[in-house]
């Protein structure tokens, strides 16, 4: 009961911290992602100064975590595997793209915005989640004969 409570404060901590930054540095306005992502307009360089930060902070988290036999509040980390870049990486990548550049929201900062723009911000998650189920429903795993 102890670790599955750390686990749950560990990850109620981090998405509030996470909600935080994308609130003071504005990440949650669509027009400002659009701005970072008009480069020959009226350009916005915000975005890459909140990606350079969490790089930094990353970078910070990678060399504590390899001096870590276990997370504090788990048994063993859980890092995803390497991957070959194939053709559903790129197609997934392209349309979370393009998604980003029109709607000016990615996953995160979508669910940040559901208090401050409820209506944009709940169309696009209505909108994620059905992709979800689509691409549940059409990428079925074969069975190996």
């Amino acid at each position: 009961l102890g670790l599955v409570m750390g686990i749950r404060l560990t990850a109620l901590v981090s998405g509030l911290l996470f909600g935080i930054g994308l609130a003071l540095s504005g990440m949650m306005d669509p027009t400002r992602v659009r701005g970072f992502l008009d480069i020959f307009g009226q350009w916005d360089p915000t975005l890459a100064f909140v990606m350079g930060g969490a790089v930094i902070v990353m970078a910070g988290a990678w060399i504590v975590r390899s001096r870590m036999a276990a997370p504090l509040a788990s048994d063993e980390f859980h890092l995803p595997g390497t991957r070959l870049i194939d053709g559903k990486l790129i197609g997934g990548a392209a349309l979370f793209g393009m998604g980003w550049g029109l709607a000016g929201l990615c996953p995160g900062p979508a669910i940040g915005a559901l208090i401050v723009a409820p209506a944009s911000a709940g169309l696009f998650i209505a909108s994620m989640i059905l992709g979800m189920v689509l691409y549940r429903l059409v990428d079925r795993p074969t069975s190996a004969a």
